[in-house]
């Protein structure tokens, strides 16, 4: 008799266990697997000077930085703890905001820029305003490194120059 009670008892767990489970799959299946609208991206406006002084408190943010392009670089490309390879990328420098009566280069700013874009920016002056997004992806060195994922010229120097 005590059999019969615990294989009754049995068969009523095991029936229990497998309806849950059809209802837990059937459940599953009706949540969509991709959504159809991208993440929106929300930049910070930053101060470069502030990004260098701070870098781990931008550590994987958006950042948007309005600046005066100084030069093309290789400046921090393959170095192995924030590998950015010279074939795809290049890197470029701004000038210091807080230095307005010479030209120096805020160095300690790693920002990289896909070839594929740098090509059509060839024509860069020191000095021309540029406004560029992306992600500060590492700290290494106690320096940020970004990628720009966004480059825009706002203003030409020597177009003004010349008029």
């Amino acid at each position: 008799m005590k059999k019969l009670h615990i294989l009754v008892l049995a068969a009523a767990l095991i029936i229990g266990a497998g309806v849950s489970t059809q209802f837990i799959n059937s459940q599953t299946l009706a949540v969509p697997a991709y959504t159809t609208t991208a993440p929106q991206v929300r930049y910070i406006d930053v101060n470069p000077l502030s990004v260098v002084s701070n870098p781990y408190q931008y550590l994987n943010k958006y950042i948007r930085i309005r600046a005066k392009f100084d030069k093309f670089s290789t400046l921090g490309l393959d170095y192995k703890p924030a590998l950015r390879p010279h074939e795809k990328y290049i890197s470029f420098m701004i000038q210091r905001p807080d230095i307005t009566n010479h030209n120096i280069p805020l160095s300690e700013f790693k920002m990289f820029l896909t070839k594929e874009v740098a090509e059509k920016h060839i024509d860069l002056d020191s000095g021309d305003e540029i406004l560029f997004t992306g992600k500060v992806f590492s700290t290494a060195l106690g320096d940020p490194w970004m990628d720009v994922d966004s480059f825009v010229v706002t203003k030409k120097v020597k177009n003004e120059t010349q008029k």
